[in-house]
């Protein structure tokens, strides 16, 4: 029996050491690629002389191509949609799931409602409505519409369902008021929740794509996403910027996960489904 479960557990080890390997693969060309010059990017040539190696692809992308200015961009609009749609989320969960109000189940089915509908569906009201407000080629443009998340929303209300009434109680009787209570005995508890929605918001806006080439058609007001998609001559696309500029985007997600994966993993597990 014990050389049955060593065996069992050596193959369990060995296919995770091979799902690993598909998964760090491409992540590995991509890297190695992006010190390759643009003639060499499809030779394949997976352990390359550190000779052929060069950072100038990733000066270019700085010097060249700007892409600070565009990583700033995108560093704000993910930056203030995070903050402002996690103040308005759990405000909106507190009072969907503790405070008592005329058509509050409506409501929360008409919010729910939303996830069902898909974002091609209201690109062009949204973008009239937008336009009318005189918000295109100005960064607010694309942050105000992505504030409003049915799915935030959600989460904090089914966390804040399952605290225990009697710590809201006891503030009360203490004088504190609804918002008191919400700021210094709900708010702390749902930090699982706030890190994790905070992760999910910054990487869904960091990563945005296709609202913000509608709205911002300046090149100075280009999100990094853009700003990638767009290194490409009158011939040709240039793969090595490309794969240089994919390189250092992908760094503040990476570094967000490293530092927050113990609260994300938290926030999973206290995030259950409650009525």
């Amino acid at each position: 029996m014990k050389k049955k479960k060593k065996l069992q557990q050596g193959l369990l080890i060995a296919l995770m050491i091979v799902i690993a390997l598909i998964i760090v693969f491409p992540v590995y060309v991509m890297v190695i690629s992006s010190f390759k010059q643009n003639e060499d990017i499809f030779s394949m040539e997976l352990l390359p002389s550190l000779s052929s190696l060069t950072l100038n692809n990733y000066i270019t992308v700085f010097t060249e191509e700007n892409l600070g200015a565009n990583i700033w961009n995108s560093f704000f609009v993910a930056t203030i949609v995070t903050v402002v749609a996690l103040i308005f989320h759990a405000m909106s969960g507190y009072a969907l799931a503790r405070l008592e109000f005329k058509g509050k189940k409506i409501i929360f089915t008409w919010i729910i409602s939303t996830l069902m509908i898909p974002f091609s569906v209201i690109m062009i009201p949204l973008f009239i409505i937008v336009k009318q407000m005189g918000l295109i080629n100005n960064l607010w443009g694309i942050i105000i519409p992505m504030i409003p998340n049915a799915y935030g929303i959600f989460l904090f209300r089914q966390f804040f369902l399952g605290i225990p009434r009697e710590l809201e109680e006891s503030a009360k009787i203490d004088g504190a008021s609804y918002f008191g209570v919400f700021l210094k005995i709900v708010l702390p508890l749902a930090k699982p929740i706030a890190v994790t929605l905070a992760v999910s918001f910054f990487l869904a806006n960091w990563n945005n794509y296709l609202w913000p080439l509608i709205v911002a058609q300046d090149r100075e007001l280009w999100l990094v996403q853009i700003a990638i998609a767009n290194f490409k001559s009158s011939q040709a696309v240039e793969w090595n910027l490309v794969l240089a500029a994919s390189c250092v985007a992908s760094l503040p997600i990476i570094i967000l996960f490293f530092i927050f994966q113990r609260h994300i993993t938290e926030g999973i597990k206290t995030s259950g489904i409650k009525g």
